[in-house]
This record gives structure tokens, C-alpha cells and sequence, in this order.
């Protein structure tokens, strides 16, 4: 049984890792990755509702019916992303202004449907909470890893430092949408040659 739970965890990191590997969840990817605070705060905040929603989709997985149980999920995943709406407003506001609608739209983020969906709903709490563990970290990393790339060669720093020295110009197409595409495409490349190997 542990050896299982360490899989379902282990996979979110690697193997299944959600944006580079499933290629999923790419609106917020691209979206709110201009900083490494950005991309994190995104990333945690969608831990928080994989997990939660796994949990409570894996415990009323027999009480749900059938026909409506993608309506169900999207309820149960829509009320814990209410409380992170309402958690990063009290207390990280200059993050919640700074991601804005994208953390509302955390309810149709087709990664967190999908686990609900393709797991939560056929196994038991225990994997749930490790599967949705495994991907939400995954995705912050993933997150994380981009928006550093993105700030560092956009604007010259990470997490608001100075990364080289006085001289460099900043490649501001980084930091802009269609950076945004480049560099995720860049690292999807990179993923697979590395996974080749």
C-alpha cells in the first residue's frame, strides 16, 4: 500500500507532471507565470483545491449519482476555490490583485476537474489526497520553474534581486504573452529530450 501511495504521488512529479507532460492547465500557465511569486501563489493555490476537491470527491464517490456527477464536482471544486479567494484576499492581497480572475477560473482548470474525475471518483481518500498532492506540486514547480526563467531573462531578476550585473537589457518579450508561448514550448522541448534520455 505504500509503495502504491509514494506512485500516485511520485507520478504528478514526473512522469504525469501536469503542464509539460499531460499538457495540461495551460491558461494559467501562460498567464500568470510574468514572476516566480506569481507562478508559486498560483501553484499553491491550486494545490489547495486538488487536494481538498480529491478528498471530498474520493469520500462521496458512492453517495454522487452518475448523471450528475460532473456537476457535482464542479460544486465541491468551486467551493474550495472560493475559500482561496477569500484566504488570499485577507491575507496575501497584493498577490490576489496580481492574479486576479485567474483565481476564480481554478474551476474549470481542467486539471483539477480531470483528477476529480479520473481518480478522486474511483479511488480511495488516502490516494486521492496523495494524487492530488503529487500533481499540485508538480504544477507549482512547473509554475515556479517558468515564471523564473520568464522574470530572470525578462526583466534581469528573481523574486524582485538583480540576477546579472548593470549592463544587461532586459529581454522584455519574455515577460509579454507571446514569451509566454516561446519559453513553455522551449521547456515542453527540453522535458521530452530529457525524458528520451
Amino acid at each position: 500500500m505504500a509503495q502504491s501511495m509514494v506512485k500516485e504521488f511520485t507520478k504528478g512529479l514526473w512522469a504525469e507532471l501536469p503542464p509539460f507532460r499531460l499538457v495540461l492547465g495551460l491558461c494559467p500557465v501562460l498567464a500568470v507565470t510574468k514572476s516566480v511569486e506569481n507562478g508559486i501563489g498560483m501553484g499553491i493555490a491550486t494545490t489547495f483545491v486538488l487536494v481538498c476537491s480529491n478528498l471530498l470527491v474520493s469520500l462521496l464517490r458512492n453517495i454522487i449519482p452518475a448523471k450528475v456527477r460532473i456537476a457535482c464536482f464542479i460544486v465541491i471544486i468551486a467551493t474550495f476555490v472560493t475559500v482561496v479567494e477569500l484566504v488570499m484576499q485577507a491575507y496575501t492581497y497584493p498577490l490576489f490583485l496580481k492574479l486576479g480572475i485567474f483565481i476564480p477560473l481554478i474551476v474549470v482548470n481542467c486539471i483539477v476537474l480531470g483528477r476529480a474525475e479520473a481518480f478522486a471518483s474511483k479511488n480511495s481518500p488516502i490516494f486521492a489526497i496523495a494524487d492530488g498532492l503529487g500533481m499540485g506540486i508538480g504544477f507549482t514547480l512547473s509554475l515556479g520553474a517558468l515564471g523564473a526563467v520568464r522574470e530572470c531573462f525578462g526583466n534581469g531578476t528573481i523574486l524582485g534581486n538583480p540576477v546579472f550585473g548593470s549592463d544587461f537589457q532586459p529581454f522584455t518579450f519574455m515577460v509579454e504573452a507571446p514569451g509566454a508561448f516561446v519559453c513553455l514550448g522551449l521547456m515542453l522541448c527540453l522535458m521530452n529530450l530529457i525524458g528520451k534520455k
